[in-house]
């Protein structure tokens, strides 16, 4: 089949189902599971089999998105499902949510023994380097330990990418700490058990300190003392005494020009970022988890509240992408510009530069929107500024040159929140989704994907 042709055949195919939806204003009409426009694909499709047959290499899937990607509850479906099926390259992107005060994923524990100052992509410029996380992460202390714990064995790693802005080498790291016992000089600790008959006073003239400096280091108010208790003693003299300290043991990192980068012999489950003592600032935007296997490397990048708009203002975000080497970019925006009340014009304007931005250094890379989910507004009133993106972004496609996956019709359009809320997928605020929701929509775009692979296979054979 003309390619022209295909592209109108998946066209015209969702803009009938779209119309199907308006039939009636109460009706719930769900559109087929399918990627519209999936002969973009076709670079991305050509890639996926290389791996499928060679079982070497790695395709890196970028999802970039708002709050309904930054759990990784979607995503994390979506990876479980194409790693399954092409081999588990990594677990790919991660961030520090925690200690940015906010919400991230299961599979990575971070902890610090010293509190960093965070900044989202949402509020106005300010001049924070907020680039590949979409949130900065910085700490001006230079005693602080960034310990990474992998908490899903099937994500253990043997190469971590380290983004920060500018490239600097800012942080050493270290994968384990030894002991080293370092003799020191400490006050001489004396208890005097109390025998019978003893008084406080005697108890102060042997030890030869004062009768007030004993009551004051045993908080006694009186002289009365008893027999078979303990009495510390107060002394000036010191003692030597052996003192275990943990000393980190710094590794190397490589310069990967748009990262740092480690790389260890064998699988890890935990490692630590540390101060290079020689930097002033201590910046993060982000790390990569890598393992030594062929597959896929699924990174999720979401930032609660996120609009287009938002990851417009920062250069570096589009710069700290090209690090990823980004096969396909699946972009998942919309539901904030929704509730902002904008329209479309202005949304699709702003998606458009987004698009742009990403393909001006990764043009190599194809592109897949997944349209807003269905919501509503106050809990009662369908939102259809998110209907109207929907059906910009499928009319669009094709001139733009990216795939669709409309999940707003797909999930029963403008009238379907309240039975997807009573089928236990939509959450509390009628906007977002349950944990089983995320997960019943990682399946759907897993397998339309699959699906339109699967297409392309047929399409291609000798």
């Amino acid at each position: 089949m003309l390619l022209s042709g295909l592209l109108s055949w998946s066209q015209e195919q969702v803009l009938s189902a779209v119309k199907e939806e308006s039939d009636s204003l109460n009706s719930v009409k769900h559109a087929e599971n399918i990627i519209l426009n999936e002969t973009v694909l076709k670079s991305f499709f050509k890639k996926l089999s290389e791996l499928e047959t060679s079982k070497k290499g790695k395709i890196n899937i970028v999802h970039i998105g708002d709050s309904h990607i930054q759990a990784d509850l979607f995503t994390g479906k979506i990876r479980e499902i194409l790693q399954g099926e092409f081999g588990n390259g990594g677990l790919g992107f991660s961030f520090p949510y925690k200690l940015a005060k906010t919400n991230g994923n299961a599979f990575v524990q971070y902890s610090s023994n010293v509190d960093w100052t965070s900044y989202r992509n949402i509020y106005p410029l300010n001049g924070s380097s907020v680039g590949l996380s979409g949130i900065a992460l910085s700490s001006k202390k230079d005693d602080f330990v960034l310990e990474i714990n992998v908490r899903d064995s099937k994500y253990q790693f043997t190469k971590m990418k380290i983004f920060t802005p500018g490239n600097d080498d800012i942080f050493d790291v270290a994968t384990a700490s030894k002991t080293i016992m370092v003799e020191q000089k400490v006050p001489q600790k004396i208890n005097h058990r109390i025998k019978k008959g003893e008084a406080i006073g005697t108890i102060a003239k042997k030890y030869g300190v004062t009768l007030e400096q004993i009551k004051k280091a045993n908080s006694l108010k009186g002289n009365l003392i008893h027999a078979g208790k303990v009495l510390y003693i107060p002394s000036n003299l010191v003692e030597t005494k052996a003192i275990a300290r943990s000393e980190f043991i710094p590794l190397e990192t490589v310069d990967k020009n748009l990262y740092r980068e480690y790389t260890n012999s064998s699988a890890l489950s935990k490692i630590y970022l540390l101060p290079n003592k020689k930097a002033e600032n201590y910046n993060l935007n982000g790390l990569v988890f890598e393992n030594d296997q062929a597959g896929i490397l699924y990174h999720s990048i979401g930032v609660n509240g996120a609009k287009f708009s938002d990851y417009n203002k920062y250069t570096l975000f589009f710069n700290q992408v090209k690090g990823l080497k980004p096969d396909l970019v699946v972009i998942s925006l919309g539901t904030n510009e929704a509730f902002d009340k904008m329209g479309t014009a202005n949304y699709q304007e702003q998606m458009n530069f987004f698009i742009d931005e990403i393909k001006k250094d990764n043009p190599r890379a194809t592109i897949l929107i997944t349209t807003p989910p269905p919501s509503l507004f106050q809990k009662k009133i369908p939102n259809s500024f998110s209907e109207g993106y929907a059906d910009s972004i499928i009319e669009d496609a094709v001139a733009q040159q990216y795939a669709v996956w409309d999940v707003f019709h797909i999930l029963g359009g403008i009238n379907s929140v309240n039975e997807n809320y009573d089928k236990g997928l939509v959450s509390r605020d009628y906007v977002h989704y349950s944990k089983s929701g995320y997960e019943y929509k990682g399946e759907l775009f897993a397998n339309a994907l699959l699906e339109a692979f699967k297409n392309f296979k047929i399409s291609h054979k000798n």
